[in-house]
């Protein structure tokens, strides 16, 4: 049961002074011009697409487990970060999660839809656990062992794994924008079209990279730029598209003035029209090119467990719900911290998602 932000006030508290701006904003772009989430999303949007019918089963199994079950909202709990931070780096701060168990533990506990993790975590307790709770194996991962440490995203896993060990959906990352972008595309292609045809769901970490987008801003975080990287990602047929939550906007400008030269194309209505700084409407603009929310759009709950990782996580659930997302995907934010207080974090994303007193703007 959930008990950790019994009252609209409470939300309200933790948002401070944005809580008005957050919970009262109207989007530049109408809610009417997107499918947004609901109890009837697989029925009402998945179930027009040509996704087999075992995949619509998939797909339904991940929104009818956990807290948010039946609502047309997720709440997943990621740790892939052994691989791609170190285990070190991970887990030092909580070493209770160097036993894989623990992981799929904290998901049950905290009231998650689903754990997606590496094939190692998974498939050393599938047999006790891929019946309580929706197995998402993630199949890449960076990792900084390498000398000198490089950044690119290459296969640890098939898809026949995943499905052999119980995953009712795979997870890949592209990094967008990177000088290996091109591979990665190709081969999560691959990987989602096998998927689909084993009757699993896919999942795209869709993430930029490369050091000319970071100028006087990190434009990693660009509204246009992830925006786009997201429309990549529905292109290779991604069934919910994970992506950080958009900081900034004007990218392609940006990256064009520090290369002195043209980069990609864009159109100046995304900035005038279609958006403003406000981070509903930056993320707002993220799911419109997400098939206009035909993809679903989760945001990650972001980086390492901090003082204020409460507020954080609420604010980014806040935008996300307002904006017409699906969800939050959250890491370390919970399982860098003791896993009482992780259990809770998750409850506390799932009030937002669970108030009818945050709405869809």
């Amino acid at each position: 049961m959930i008990t950790t932000l019994s009252t609209p006030s409470a939300i309200a508290s933790i948002l401070g002074d944005e809580a008005e701006d957050l919970l009262t904003y109207q989007a530049k772009l109408p809610k009417q011009m997107f499918q947004l989430p609901g109890p009837d999303w697989i029925d009402r949007v998945a179930a027009s697409s040509d996704r087999p019918v075992p995949v619509l089963r998939s797909l339904q199994q991940l929104y009818s487990h956990g807290n948010l079950a039946h609502t047309g909202y997720l709440s997943i709990l990621p740790v892939d970060q052994g691989i791609e931070h170190s285990a070190a780096a991970s887990f030092a701060p909580n070493p209770i999660y160097f036993d894989p168990e623990n992981i799929i533990k904290l998901a049950v506990a905290g009231g998650c839809n689903a754990v997606a993790t590496t094939l190692g975590v998974l498939g050393s307790v599938s047999r006790k656990y891929a019946h309580k709770i929706p197995f998402i194996l993630k199949l890449n991962h960076n990792e900084l062992l390498t000398v000198p440490n490089q950044y690119d995203q290459i296969m640890f896993a098939s898809v026949e794994q995943a499905w052999n060990l119980g995953a009712v959906a795979v997870g890949a990352t592209i990094y967008f924008g990177s000088p290996e972008s091109t591979r990665q595309i190709q081969e999560v292609s691959a990987a989602f079209a096998q998927a689909h045809e084993y009757g699993m769901a896919t999942i795209l970490w869709c993430y930029l990279r490369n050091s000319a987008f970071k100028q006087d801003q990190d434009y990693h975080l660009a509204a246009d730029l992830t925006g786009q990287a997201n429309h990549l990602g529905v292109t290779i047929q991604a069934d919910i598209i994970k992506q950080k939550q958009p900081e900034c906007n004007g990218g392609y400008g940006a990256v064009s003035q520090a290369l002195g030269e043209k980069y990609g194309r864009t159109d100046q209505r995304v900035e005038t029209d279609l958006t403003s700084n406000h981070p509903i409407d930056m993320t707002r603009y993220q799911l419109l090119n997400c098939y206009a929310g035909r993809a679903g759009l989760i945001n990650s709950g972001g980086s390492s467990a901090g003082d204020n990782d409460f507020a954080q996580a609420v604010r980014t659930a806040v935008i996300n719900k307002r904006a017409g997302g699906c969800g939050l995907i959250s890491g370390r934010k919970a399982f860098q911290r003791p896993f009482e207080e992780g259990v809770k974090l998750f409850h506390a994303i799932q009030e937002v998602y669970l108030s009818s007193d945050v709405t869809i703007a």
